[in-house]
């Protein structure tokens, strides 16, 4: 039986270690992490192995040559461009037709039963078998549920925390049979997880999981490299080490010198031909490479030490990576987390701060301290984007410097020459930050059409209706008048797929940006009449009609924002007649706290009750979500808002569907029923609810939390277009909000939120799959359980916070509340 290790892969993430070397050659305890994999192999009888390689594929093939010296037989298939994780072994077919093979990735540290995995897929006579493996933090692999006989339920590729559903994941260790190469398609990029997977499972394809309670760790950060250095170093993985044990936890390798005055505090590694001189402290988890020399004084604690390294008298190593055939000068210091690359010089009394990266070749000059890092980039970070874009506070998370290096990594990954639309709201930050953000975009042949302040809705409306690729828009944090949101926009105008937000996190942590020459730098302009454009269209697309004849009235709240800068040409043409207040700009309150909201409601309610108006309505300081105020001036809370609107539209219409959030209330199925109209659940994410309002028969969407979609107009957010299409339902259905409200039955939906630590958010949604048992469980976000008399949970782990949310509803208030609290002690127990 055959084996394909696949090697492939760049490791970007790993920069600067792997910027001059393929991920699968990156040393853990001076072993390349494919030399312990192929030693693994050889443990179980895998004496002939395929390798794929494509990256770099000279240096592994040097380094392995054809696997005489460990004792296999290697051969090689090489992507001339990456084919993915299915297309490198379609690409290796011709070694792989006669029997049953296994697949490895050649940058995991394992040390899994592959025999007993072998013997688990030859009993369920599967034609794949998964390795499977329970981690605390999921987000990065691909999730797979199976039943008591470990076949596979359901899968997802790197899942949002609203997609776990479990903690054990894809470790991309297979056992397959031949005829599995005839799903996937040659010469194309094809992955197992993503394609072909997937395909088999519809079709009814025999594949099985193997949970193995072995070691596996990806070796895809930093952080994870520092782990398994330190697992292995534990004794936590399975796998020998070279050299002699001189004490518990030291191992020190052939021919390495350590003076008899050196302290040595384990676990920690010496390699060979290595010397230590007197004076020298080693602590724990510390690894020296080969030829490595560490002169008299110097320190080295949790430090990695690649070969061939010097490192100078009272140097102070932390934490670390120095890479190979580095001088590290007298006095220098390395702080925590920073990785060194290979062939660099740090000279005497330099000092590299905490996370810095230092690509090869380079030199830190003598007494510098170096704050970032040294290609052409500052630091890197874990997460970039949150719920709200990217956010941080002014001028200290979010400086102009970074909005510079946002802005190019964003124009990196588009094409030179295109043209992307940036706006922002009233505030000084914003307006500081958007012009650093039009300098970087035009520096890098990106032309820009600058819409100055201007409301969110508008950015997207003009992103999308224009030659744009996409946008940038920037907001005062809600809530926050001293923290601000960056905004990305896809060409549509929507906010950016989780992919390609991906693509955007990767440049900005290479730090890699492309800057245009002389030639190139991009134009910047100021386009007119965007305003008139978007009103114009908005009037054009959404239903007005009999809005005159009915002669209503409206109280409307601007909040201060850039709302007010579209509704007076609007509400001209709209035909009603209009209280507006905080109609001005306001430059130093340019957001909204919760008791501001909730005094100002108040306040637009008294208006609304005096006045006799129809309604009243109360835009966010964008223009994006709107909260409402019946005619009773009542305020409508957001959840009930949602049916109203439901509810108009859907009578209307009399068919279609709808797109909600699985979070709303069941009470919008009675709704929709009741108008021959359908729902389509999505999960929580707003990218998700743009898709599913863009597709066609979509009549409305709206998320519950004051954000209304209006397909007819535009697929995103748009309190503006809301408004309009609000007015023209109630004009034309004689109805006040009041009555139509009383119509609509009660909803009994109660939210929680429960401490969960990090660690544990996928144990706990595991455990919550297992608690269900037999009752229908959904797994569109989070996972849902439904009861048979149709009471239903949902847990769902917050994407941002150390906390699992949970909502649940019943026909009573009591009842509801009861199951509330009782998968609370569920999610509690799990996460304790």
């Amino acid at each position: 039986m055959k084996a394909v290790v696949m090697a492939g892969g760049e490791g970007t993430r790993l920069r600067p270690m792997t910027a001059n070397q393929p991920k699968p050659l990156l040393p853990l305890v001076n072993r390349p992490i494919m030399e312990h994999v192929l030693r693994l192999l050889k443990r179980h009888g895998f004496g002939e192995t395929v390798v794929t390689v494509q990256f770099l594929a000279a240096l592994i093939r040097n380094y392995f040559g054809d696997g005489e010296d460990l004792g296999m037989s290697l051969s090689y298939a090489t992507e001339e461009v990456p084919l993915g994780t299915a297309g490198s072994v379609k690409n290796a077919e011709e070694a792989l037709r006669d029997d049953r093979f296994l697949v490895i990735s050649g940058d995991a540290l394992t040390d899994i039963d592959l025999t007993d995995m072998v013997r688990f897929h030859e009993r369920n006579g599967a034609l794949v078998t998964i390795g499977l493996k329970r981690v605390p933090n999921p987000l990065e692999f691909g999730i797979i549920i199976v039943d008591d006989d470990g076949r596979v339920q359901r899968f997802l590729e790197k899942p949002t925390w609203g997609q776990v559903f479990s903690d054990t994941v894809n470790t991309g260790i297979y056992v397959m049979e031949p005829e599995v190469l005839d799903h996937v398609a040659a010469g194309e990029p094809v992955d197992w997880s993503h394609d072909v997977f997937p395909a088999l499972l519809d079709a009814g394809a025999p594949l099985f999981g193997y949970v193995t309670d072995g070691y596996w760790e990806d070796v895809g950060t930093h952080e994870s490299y520092f782990k398994a250095q330190a697992d292995l170093l534990s004794g936590q993985v399975g796998v020998e080490l070279d050299g002699f044990e001189v004490s518990p936890g030291v191992w020190v390798a052939e021919g390495a010198e350590v003076d008899a005055d050196a302290v040595l505090k384990g676990p920690l590694y010496i390699g060979d031909y290595a010397k230590v001189e007197a004076g020298v402290e080693l602590r724990e988890y510390t690894v020296l490479g080969s030829n490595v020399v560490v002169k008299e004084g110097a320190f080295l604690h949790r430090a990695t030490v690649h070969d061939n390294v010097f490192v100078a008298s009272s140097v102070n190593l932390r934490g670390c990576v120095v890479g190979k055939n580095t001088d590290v000068m007298t006095g220098a210091r390395v702080e925590e987390g920073a990785v060194i690359g290979d062939e660099c010089v740090i000279e005497a009394e330099a000092f590299v701060s905490n996370g810095v990266k230092v690509y090869p070749f380079k030199t830190i000059e003598a007494g510098a301290v170096v704050n970032t890092s040294v290609i052409w980039e500052s630091r890197g970070q874990r997460s970039l984007f949150g719920p709200r874009g990217v956010s941080g506070l002014v001028n200290v998370e979010i400086t102009p410097d970074l909005a510079v290096r946002l802005a190019s990594a964003y124009a990196t990954t588009l094409k030179k020459g295109s043209t992307v639309v940036t706006g922002r709201d009233v505030s000084r930050a914003a307006r500081t930050l958007k012009r650093a953000v039009n300098s970087a975009l035009t520096a890098s042949a990106i032309n820009v059409r600058d819409l100055e302040a201007t409301p969110l809705t508008v950015a997207r409306f003009e992103t999308g209706r224009e030659e744009a690729v996409g946008g940038i828009y920037l907001r005062t944090t809600l809530g926050d008048p001293q923290g601000v949101d960056i905004i990305f926009l896809d060409p549509g105008g929507a906010d950016l797929s989780q992919a390609a937000r991906r693509r955007l996190e990767r440049v900005f942590g290479r730090q890699e940006y492309r800057r245009a020459f002389p030639g190139e730098i991009a134009e910047l302009t100021y386009p007119p009449r965007v305003v008139e454009t978007y009103t114009r269209d908005l009037l054009r697309r959404v239903d007005i009609s009999g809005v005159r004849e009915a002669g209503l009235k409206i109280v409307l709240d601007c909040a201060g924002g850039v709302a007010s800068l579209v509704l007076p040409n609007l509400l001209g043409a709209v035909g009603v007649d209009v209280l507006t207040r905080n109609a001005g700009l306001d430059e130093a309150n340019p957001t909204e706290t919760l008791a501001e909201r909730t005094r100002d409601l108040e306040r637009l309610g008294e208006l609304v009750s005096s006045s006799r108006a129809a309604f009243g309505v109360r835009f966010d300081p964008v223009g994006e979500r709107i909260s409402l105020v019946d005619d009773n001036g009542e305020p409508v809370d957001d959840d009930r808002a949602l049916l109203v609107m439901l509810d108009l539209v859907a009578a209307e219409r009399r068919g279609g569907r709808v797109a909600l959030p699985v979070t709303t209330t069941r009470v919008a199925e009675q709704v929709c029923r009741f108008h021959g109209v359908r729902v389509e659940w999505t999960s929580t994410s707003q990218d998700d609810l743009t898709k599913a309002a863009e597709k066609p028969g979509v009549i409305f969407a709206g998320d519950g939390r004051g954000g209304f979609l209006m397909p007819e107009f535009s697929g995103t957010v748009d309190g503006i277009a809301a408004f309009v299409r609000l007015v023209g339902l109630v004009a034309r259905t004689r109805l006040t909000l009041s009555r139509i409200d009383r119509r609509i039955p009660d909803a009994h939906l109660y939210r929680r939120s429960v401490p969960t630590a990090w660690a544990a958010k996928g144990g706990v949604m595991r455990h919550v799959v297992e608690a269900a048992g037999d009752r229908t469980v959904d797994t569109t976000d989070g996972v849902r359980v439904v009861e048979d008399d149709g009471r239903w949970v949902l847990v769902l782990p917050d994407p941002a916070e150390a906390v699992t949310h949970l909502w649940a509803e019943g026909p009573d208030a009591d009842t509801a509340q009861a199951l509330l609290t009782e998968w609370s002690a569920v999610v509690e127990r799990a996460g304790s």
